[in-house]
């Protein structure tokens, strides 16, 4: 079985202990900022590029402001900045000295471990073995801890998901696709989308009504095929000659398995709009639009309410 990994890139954005030197040096001419003053300047002098400073979790948050709070959150149980008042902060004269005495900063989470470690609580010092591998997972904000496995969760899922969909019958695939669409919002509020695959379906397996009389439709085709096996130019070709038959210009081809590079480019250079959707991605849609899993769990991440306590 192989695993399927959700379509994400890594991140741009640096670690949290990255961040520590840049939040001290910001503050090191003596001002007390806001946090989302504090969190503007590190992040311009850390130098993010477009993609790092809109890079988000899962949450929706951006993470560099997440992993800019880790290490704010760090600096304040190690007495490095002050909070003089509710979201503002300011350097101390430890923190003055400990950038002084460090230029280069911190690297790695297990340097920001040995160096914060002091400063846990001792609830905290209690219940954690002190090895290599753990100072590593500790030092990770939380919220991205969780991030991290609900994210191996949905690697297992997806994985589980295209082997039972490349083990169906093609008229249970025809329908899932179908289905999915429908889930992502073509077809209207009314869902108007169906399977028609079957002999003298026409070379098309599903139809969705972009508008109440039809006028508007998009075609299409699902095949189900195993690892390997990938999708071709002439299949696409084929295709595109089906949408013709309909007088149609708009379609969307799935597969459980690839797209050769030729039929990426020859869908990508002819005039009919057809997207393309392969096994990976297939089964990326399908969790985020909620066909064919279901929510097992949920949790919720609180924390104070600083208007609470104005």
């Amino acid at each position: 079985m192989s695993e399927v990994v959700p379509e994400q890139e890594q991140s741009e954005v640096p670690i949290w202990p990255k961040f520590v030197l840049h939040v001290l040096l910001v503050l090191d001419d003596g001002s007390t900022l806001h946090r989302r003053e504090l969190i503007r300047r590190c992040i311009d002098a850390a130098e993010l590029s477009v993609t790092a400073r809109e890079e988000t979790l899962n949450s929706g948050g951006l993470r560099a402001e997440q992993r800019l709070g880790w290490a704010i959150t760090h600096l304040l149980k190690a007495g490095w900045i002050d909070r003089p008042s509710r979201a503002n902060y300011k350097i101390t004269e430890a923190g003055r000295r400990w950038a002084a005495e460090h230029p280069r900063g911190l690297t790695s989470f297990s340097e920001a471990n040995r160096i914060f470690e002091p400063f846990w609580s001792e609830e905290k010092k209690a219940v954690i073995p002190k090895t290599e591998a753990t100072l590593e997972q500790i030092a990770e904000d939380p919220i991205e801890q969780i991030e991290s496995g609900i994210n191996r969760i949905t690697e297992d899922v997806a994985t589980l998901l295209l082997t039972r969909l490349r083990d169906s019958h093609p008229d249970f695939f025809e329908e899932a696709v179908v289905k999915l669409l429908l889930a992502m919002g073509y077809g209207g509020a009314e869902q108007r989308g169906r399977r028609i695959g079957g002999t003298g379906d026409g070379g098309v397996d599903g139809v969705i009504d972009q508008d109440a009389l039809g006028l508007e439709r998009i075609y299409v085709q699902a095949k189900r095929y195993k690892e390997g096996n990938s999708v071709g130019r002439e299949t696409i070709q084929a295709f595109i000659g089906a949408l013709h038959g309909f007088g149609a210009s708009r379609g969307v081809f799935i597969t459980t398995s690839t797209f050769t590079q030729h039929a990426r480019d020859y869908a990508s250079g002819i005039q009919s709009r057809v997207i393309l959707i392969d096994g990976k991605r297939l089964v990326s849609l399908m969790i985020k639009y909620r066909v064919g899993v279901q929510v097992k769990q949920t949790y919720d991440v609180v924390e104070v309410d600083e208007d609470f306590f104005d």
